[in-house]
């Protein structure tokens, strides 16, 4: 059984999240592909960048092409339209715009090599696929761009598959070491159901949700004029007082943020954030905020559907790619793991 058949029972849409740049992400995409083409799925591609050119535009390093089987639904600006190697039948213009022009629905009408592109905001991005899907697409998969954090995010999809390799270090340690702390991070457990999950999600105006806020153990707000912890802990740790149970803070969480925070009240406190694409805490860092007693949670974590690994790194070194899987399995747990350059099922 494929890993996209399974992955289809569960999921309408895919994010496939790279963890550094050369880690595998369209040579995933590719593989996902060539499984649909085996099962006979109509996939929905789309991207959060611009995938399927030869070479990096940025590095000029050379980069796998995209093939699309005939009647895939693919998302394509204005200005790469005429650069696809097979042919495309517009379906529709959409109201979507990219710097490469005006967003077109195309259906593929011959299998071939097509360079793709989305939307520029997680809002669009979930219309468009919505609109895939009514065009038929039975899955669709978000092909994102590796400065786009926001791809992982849970308001875009139903999962991410994360995408791993040797790119990150030549330490096979180190590559799943790092791998396990964004998992975790992405998988870190939700505030439970009850009286301040309610507030912060179904009494809050736009407003007050983009504003750093206390809840006292009586449930009482404080809102600090505050989007951000950058460059607050001064102001929290003045805020925070002995009744003071949960900080939400809405924007990103770095280390600054607790900087100036008295240790007893950050060990007795909760923190809050959206999601986990708030995070900016590497791996040493967060451990040694956990073992201080740092709690954090999230209103809604990501699904990780799969992580692939890459045993190659464009420097020339490379891992065994037995080695490589077996390790990653082992640390994952649970977690599908598939080395893109071998396949393989799970």
């Amino acid at each position: 059984m494929s890993l996209l058949y399974q992955l289809q029972q569960k999921y309408k849409t895919l994010s496939i999240v790279g963890m550094a740049k050369n880690a595998g992400k369209t040579t995933a995409l590719n593989y996902l592909i060539e499984e649909a083409m085996d099962e006979g799925m109509i996939l929905g591609v789309t991207s959060t960048g611009r995938d399927g050119e030869s070479s990096d535009l940025v590095t000029g390093t050379e980069k796998p092409k995209v093939y699309l089987d005939a009647g895939t639904i693919v998302s394509v600006p204005v200005q790469l339209y005429d650069l696809a190697e097979t042919g495309l039948e517009i379906i529709r213009k959409t109201k979507y715009s990219t710097s490469l022009g005006e967003l077109l629905l195309c259906r593929v009408a011959e299998s071939g090599y097509v360079q793709i592109a989305g939307p520029v905001n997680t809002v669009e991005h979930k219309k468009l696929c919505k609109e895939m899907e009514e065009l038929g697409a039975e899955l669709i998969l978000i092909d994102g761009a590796i400065d786009r954090k926001s791809i992982a995010s849970p308001e875009t999809s139903d999962a991410i598959i994360l995408s791993t390799g040797a790119v990150l270090s030549r330490s096979m340690k180190k590559v799943v070491e790092e791998t396990v702390h964004v998992v975790s991070l992405y998988t870190m457990p939700e505030l439970p159901q009850g009286i301040v999950r309610d507030i912060l999600c179904k009494q809050l105006n736009e407003n007050e949700k983009e504003r750093i806020t206390l809840i006292s153990d009586k449930n009482e707000m404080q809102f600090l004029d505050l989007k951000t912890g950058l460059g607050a802990s001064r102001f929290l740790d003045e805020a925070i007082d002995d009744n003071t149970q949960y900080v939400y803070i809405p924007g990103a969480l770095t280390t600054s943020v607790f900087e100036d925070i008295h240790p007893a009240k950050r060990k007795k406190i909760q923190f809050i954030l959206k999601d986990p694409t708030k995070i900016f805490i590497g791996s040493l860092a967060w451990q040694q905020l956990k073992k201080r007693g740092f709690h954090v949670c999230v209103l809604e974590n990501i699904e990780v559907a799969a992580v692939t690994v890459n045993p190659y790194a464009p420097s020339g070194y490379s891992f065994d790619h037995d080695e490589l899987k077996k390790a990653m399995e082992d640390a994952l747990e649970g977690i599908p793991v598939i080395d893109v350059k071998l396949g393989g099922c799970v």
